[in-house]
């Protein structure tokens, strides 16, 4: 019987062999597939030598660079040294590692549990807020984004990521902080912060009104790049708390400098009792955290054991990751690039109607592209990304309606790779417009 892959018809390329043998649900951007061979720095290169400044940073998780020097040489040190063990033994990469996470870490968050992934800290996340309060019920909000486990899908707040009906139980949606489609049909301040202070009745009305916490997105990523008004957490924590629960902030994105700040959480003045991490925290090696109190890990009792939480590898690639950001400055430069980011992009809001909102904290900048009455319009991001990527500039997408432009560089771009992107977004968007007028 012939080898399926010596047949004519195997597919020969990466993008094609990316379409047969994946799962379908694995989709790629663009009509025709991008497929990246290289990094180094800001810019990523293709299989056909073409050379793009890469401002979404494999959404928001190559924090200091593609193939950063200092990190890469810590990696390939750690792996000619020891690749694996798991938590079972001590090593020096992890101790080093949660000693410094410790040091940083806002408050009393001084424990640390290392998984491989954003969806594996926010399943900790939970487990310790349920053992901790004794309680079930979890407050979470409307477009936020959990992961791919069963937790994360009832956990999360979009219909094309709950694959399954309410697959566990005990997960109570809150309304979004989302000023510019405010479901209470209200506008800030004069709202006085409603979405909010809504959590209370949330709790009281479907709820059995004792709570093991709230977990958010401090700002919800996927769902769009949605940034709460500067009260809202300091209102639910307090009104989660006083339900007998905890404050979860879900950093998986706005962690290590992305926002301006260490930790996203700093712009909204408020100590979470559990952080969940991953993404950028180690430059692209997959990682996953959940950092508490000394009360709230001693919750967690029994054998647990994490088999790739903690890798040695991947310890290193994270401590290595922290130590350029903090040595670089790079917080302070998303937060000055940020700015002129933000600037960029609301000037080019004047110039097209088609951008109904501008959003966004440091390096994670969100465009929200719209048609009549405010309608969601994802044709017109689909169109930008096709044209940006001509341009030699990628970008992400994402929103319930997949009508937000995701602008994240890596934290060490420069002002004038800012104003390349702006360029690059400026000419993608006066294609896009045209070719709509000519429907």
């Amino acid at each position: 019987m012939p080898d399926r892959e010596t047949t004519a018809t195997a597919p020969s390329s990466a993008a094609e062999k990316h379409r047969r043998y994946l799962f379908p649900c694995a989709t790629t951007y663009y009509e025709s597939p991008l497929t990246l061979v290289r990094g180094e720095g800001m810019h990523v290169w293709d299989d056909a030598g073409r050379k793009y400044l890469d401002c979404f940073g494999g959404v928001l998780t190559v924090s200091v660079g593609h193939c950063n020097p200092e990190v890469t040489e810590a990696i390939v040190r750690q792996v000619k040294t020891l690749v694996h063990t798991t938590t079972l033994y001590a090593t020096q990469p992890l101790s080093d590692l949660a000693e410094a996470l410790a040091q940083i870490l806002p408050g009393d968050l001084d424990r640390i549990l290392l998984t491989n992934s954003g969806t594996e800290a926010d399943e900790t996340a939970v487990l310790l807020a349920r053992l901790f309060t004794g309680n079930q019920e979890v407050v979470v909000l409307r477009y936020g984004y959990a992961g791919r486990s069963m937790m994360a899908i009832a956990a999360s707040g979009q219909a094309p990521w709950r694959v399954l009906p309410q697959p566990v139980a005990g997960f109570v949606h809150a309304v979004a902080p989302y000023c510019y489609r405010c479901p209470l049909k209200l506008t800030y301040p004069s709202c006085d912060v409603a979405c909010a202070k809504d959590v209370k009745e949330v709790i009281e009305t479907t709820t059995s009104g004792r709570v093991a916490g709230m977990m958010a997105e401090v700002i919800i990523g996927s769902g769009g790049f949605i940034v709460p008004p500067k009260e809202y957490f300091q209102i639910v924590a307090d009104i989660v708390r006083k339900a007998g629960g905890l404050f979860i902030a879900d950093e998986v994105q706005t962690g290590w400098g992305r926002t301006g700040k260490m930790f996203g959480i700093e712009h909204f003045g408020v100590v979470p009792d559990i952080m969940t991490f991953a993404k950028g925290m180690a430059n692209g090696s997959p990682i996953g955290c959940t950092a508490t109190t000394s009360p709230i890990a001693a919750a967690l009792k029994g054998v647990s054991f994490s088999t790739f939480g903690g890798n040695p590898v991947t310890s290193v690639a994270a401590l290595a990751t922290i130590r350029v950001i903090q040595k670089q400055r790079l917080a302070e430069n998303a937060r000055v690039q940020g700015e002129r980011l933000h600037a960029g992009l609301l000037d080019l809001q004047r110039k097209y109607p088609i951008i109904g909102d501008v959003r966004g904290l440091g390096l994670m900048q969100g465009m929200e592209l719209v048609g009549e009455g405010k309608a969601p319009d994802a044709k017109a991001v689909a169109r930008v990304l096709e044209h940006t990527r001509k341009q030699g500039v990628l970008v992400g997408k994402g929103g319930l309606w997949g009508n937000v432009l995701r602008i994240a560089p890596p934290l060490v771009v420069t002002a004038s790779q800012i104003d390349e992107l702006l360029a690059a977004l400026d000419a993608a968007l006066g294609d896009t417009v045209r070719e709509g007028a000519r429907v």
